[in-house]
């Protein structure tokens, strides 16, 4: 697996086509959680490949939410990125806006951690110390449970990414929750230098 961007080059292309900090902020998130994931699963030599996946997953969500996964391709194959990857990319949406299922484990990883990272993050939020590192899997369970808690994280597509893992549930969340402590720093430095 190689990508045929740097990923200074692949953060000034989502930089390009996403202004919102909040879709920065899960970009840089979602490309933590899939370093981490990278080196866990034994894929260490493919980090940055996992990494830049993750990063660019939802460049034309801010833009294109209509079109999201399939304005994908055009804006990732005009910066010159390859097949495998915009592959990669697009098969985090595979069931909700397009057909490109996930096969690879890192797409696969892709698909079960895009949702959950943003009911994780904003489980965070309301916590006082507004991070992951105290966060405990009992208390993500109980905002995971509460269908009115960041509703707009689909339940159902964090489940069947954890099926599709041969994964328990609890098992993603308390996985999910150790890969955002691997990353919460970084982000939050990169964060500030973006403001």
């Amino acid at each position: 697996m190689k990508s045929n961007l740097t990923r200074e080059e692949s953060l000034e292309l989502l930089k390009q086509y996403n202004k919102e900090p909040f879709h920065i902020l899960h970009g840089l998130t979602v490309e933590g959680v899939m370093r981490y994931f990278a080196r866990e699963t034994g894929n260490g030599d493919d980090e940055e490949y996992w990494g830049i996946v993750g990063l660019l997953h939802d460049i034309d969500f801010e833009l294109y939410p209509e079109q999201h996964c399939v304005k994908a391709p055009e804006l990732l194959r005009d910066a010159g990125v390859g097949e495998d990857m915009i592959y990669s990319v697009c098969s985090h949406g595979y069931g909700i806006c397009c057909d490109v299922e996930p096969k690879h484990e890192m797409e696969k990883i892709l698909f079960a951690c895009d949702e959950l990272t943003g009911l994780i993050g904003a489980a965070a939020r309301m916590r006082p110390s507004k991070s992951v590192m105290d966060m405990e899997l009992s208390s993500l369970k109980k905002k995971y449970k509460d269908k009115k808690f960041a509703a707009g994280c689909s339940r159902d597509v964090i489940a069947v990414g954890a099926e599709r893992l041969g994964w328990e549930l609890d098992e993603l969340l308390e996985k999910t929750i150790l890969a955002m402590r691997s990353c919460e720093e970084s982000v939050n430095r990169e964060m500030e230098a973006f403001a």
